[in-house]
């Protein structure tokens, strides 16, 4: 679909790349950054996603014919600028960090190095893959932390935002680690596991909710799970649920579940569970559904409720409580002489608005039991110190630093994805994105993870890396003392 999406963008950005083009700077290489300021609903961690569509979308970007003469109707952009976008071919680098890798404010997850115009054309469509698919695949994972092993199943498809919202929030929410999803096209496409039950109209369809089950386990008896609470969950629909899994096992099948969607559901999930055990069906799964979010899920676990497997749809794929990363996209360093790259700064009275500047390289530290133990920013020509103890700053103030000891270890985390505009990176199955989520999950503390209250996870600067950033906060500083003085 990437191949039609040429001008999925803002206008500003292709107004800037025409005015790129005309001042000569169309063979000028920039260095951007990919990162966000701040964790959704106040939590420890991001789970980054979105990274495969994301390759697809600069490997296959091309300018249609019809995309061009739109532009034309425009009135906007000489015919210089519509031939830079006729003939336009990715060329750059671009670095970033695998997809379902745990991730934390201010970090450069994807670098994008490469001529001025073509650097600044993605913007757009990058924050929006890569903003959206984050934020779901994180509530994925809070809610997946919430639900303590318990399955989760993705059933958000009907209050997606769009089509595309839908897919791709599926996507995303089975990198965080819900285990199926009921969107069967994200079934179909992505190979993530489908599941379902039935609604209420089914058994509305019926004289009586007795046919309804029976109709059902007649049509599927291998997964038979019976949607329990249309007209009373304890006085008719558990007892029938029973009563239609007696008739499975008289054919040699089981009944799998049932499904509750309103009322107490931890009232009625404990007596449902007392009903059917005594009934003799403890193997049958208590499903659970509602309005379901991390914080509900959190409060019915601790309040004893017997649910086996929980199915989050609106809370979930929409990011009901936190609705959008603030994910930014940043010009980092430039090249002003033909030779190499100069640290660019943008200052703001804001501290957290201020950026980290250069190319960088992102290195995770791990302690000897494979602990996450902080991340720290390094310029991209600087040698890891590896085998000594070494400091580490926070990124605004001198007086707050890190020491790490030479017996932890570093891990590079920006991989090579394209370089002179060559994909050189092989996506990996999204089978093996999620497990790569489920890894560094159980590689970070506890601490955390916990919704309230989170620990903070430090992310730091080189000694290097944060003289040079001063140096350029002293540099501004002046040149606004010099235009401000009389």
């Amino acid at each position: 679909m990437w191949s039609q999406w040429a001008l999925l963008t803002d206008l500003y950005q292709l107004t800037m790349v025409g005015g790129y083009v005309l001042e000569g700077k169309g063979t000028q290489w920039a260095n951007f950054d990919y990162f966000f300021r701040r964790i959704p609903d106040d939590g420890g961690y991001c789970v980054f996603a979105g990274l495969a569509d994301f390759i697809d979308y600069v490997e296959k970007l091309r300018f249609s014919q019809e995309d061009l003469r739109y532009l034309e109707e425009l009135g906007l952009f000489p015919k210089e600028v519509l031939d830079y976008f006729a003939s336009f071919r990715f060329t750059g680098d671009i670095h970033a960090v695998p997809e379902g890798t745990v991730v934390f404010p201010h970090e450069p997850l994807i670098r994008v190095t490469a001529p001025l115009p073509e650097a600044q054309l993605i913007e757009t469509t990058l924050l929006n893959v890569i903003n959206f698919q984050t934020l779901i695949a994180t509530k994925a994972a809070r809610v997946c932390w919430a639900a303590d092993g318990d399955p989760v199943i993705d059933f958000g498809l009907r209050r997606a935002h769009g089509p595309n919202g839908g897919l791709m929030a599926s996507r995303a929410a089975y990198i965080g680690g819900v285990e199926a999803t009921s969107n069967v096209l994200a079934g179909r496409l992505y190979g993530i596991p489908v599941r379902g039950t039935h609604a209420h109209s089914w058994v509305e369809s019926f004289p009586h909710e007795l046919d309804a089950f029976r109709a059902y386990a007649r049509i599927y008896p291998h997964s038979c799970v019976l949607l329990a609470d249309t007209y009373d969950t304890l006085r008719s629909g558990v007892p029938h649920a029973i009563q239609v899994g007696r008739e499975l096992r008289q054919r040699g099948f089981d009944l799998a579940g049932i499904r509750l969607d309103s009322g107490d559901l931890t009232y009625l999930s404990k007596e449902a569970r007392k009903r059917l055990d005594e009934a003799g069906f403890p193997q049958a799964k208590i499903v659970a559904s509602s309005d379901l979010d991390e914080w509900l899920v959190e409060s019915l676990k601790g309040q004893g409720a017997r649910i086996d497997v929980w199915g989050v749809g609106t809370r979930l794929v929409t990011s009901y409580s936190c609705p959008a990363l603030g994910g930014v996209y940043k010009l980092t360093a430039l090249d002003e002489n033909g030779q190499r790259m100069v640290p660019k700064i943008k200052r703001s009275d804001n501290p957290e608005k201020i950026i980290n500047p250069g190319l960088k390289k992102l290195v995770r530290v791990f302690d000897p039991k494979g602990q996450m133990r902080g991340d720290v920013l390094f310029l991209e020509e600087e040698r890891l110190p590896r085998g000594r103890d070494f400091r580490a700053y926070h990124p605004m103030y001198p007086h707050v630093s890190k020491i790490y000891p030479r017996h932890f270890r570093l891990e590079e985390l920006l991989v090579p994805v394209f370089q002179r505009g060559k994909r050189v990176y092989e996506s990996p199955s999204l089978q093996e994105i999620r497990e790569n989520t489920l890894e560094n999950l159980k590689r970070l503390d506890p601490a955390y993870k916990r919704f309230q209250n989170p620990h903070t996870y430090h992310v730091s600067l080189s000694p290097r890396l944060f003289r040079v950033k001063q140096k350029l906060l002293r540099e501004a500083l002046q040149e606004e003392t010099v235009v401000a003085d009389p």
